[in-house]
């Protein structure tokens, strides 16, 4: 599955984890490198905000609505290095116009975020 052109860009690849909820994955390429050794900062920032479309989504289900970016933040903890990196996100509001999600990326421990993201999102039903 793919959810836009930038992040077939990216390579990154939609699946859910061992509970169900969305999972992304981007591997290690000349299309992510930042500075030598390190995956490029606006990357990462792209593929959490992918992780947290598609946690927006899968809360949504079936249901017809436009989403819209309204904010992002954006926390890098420790550069991402030479190696898969992958990334979540979670519903953390859910109204009726507004939602509030998370999403974190790390790469080999997932208790060792590289970034976090926060991001509200205006919904047209």
């Amino acid at each position: 599955m793919s959810m836009s052109p930038y992040a077939d860009l990216l390579g990154l690849t939609f699946a859910t984890d061992a509970q169900g909820n969305p999972l992304v994955t981007m591997e290690f390429g000349r299309d992510v490198l930042g500075r030598p050794g390190f995956v490029h900062g606006g990357a990462i920032g792209g593929m959490l905000e992918m992780a947290a479309w598609a946690a927006l989504r899968a809360a949504l289900g079936e249901e017809e609505t436009v989403i819209k970016p309204i904010n992002v933040t954006i926390d890098f903890m420790r550069g991402g290095r030479e190696r898969t990196t992958f990334a979540a996100g979670e519903v953390t509001r859910l109204g009726t116009r507004i939602a509030n999600v998370t999403a974190t990326a790390w790469q080999e421990d997932r208790d060792r975020p590289i970034a976090a993201a926060r991001l509200n999102y205006l919904l047209k039903r």
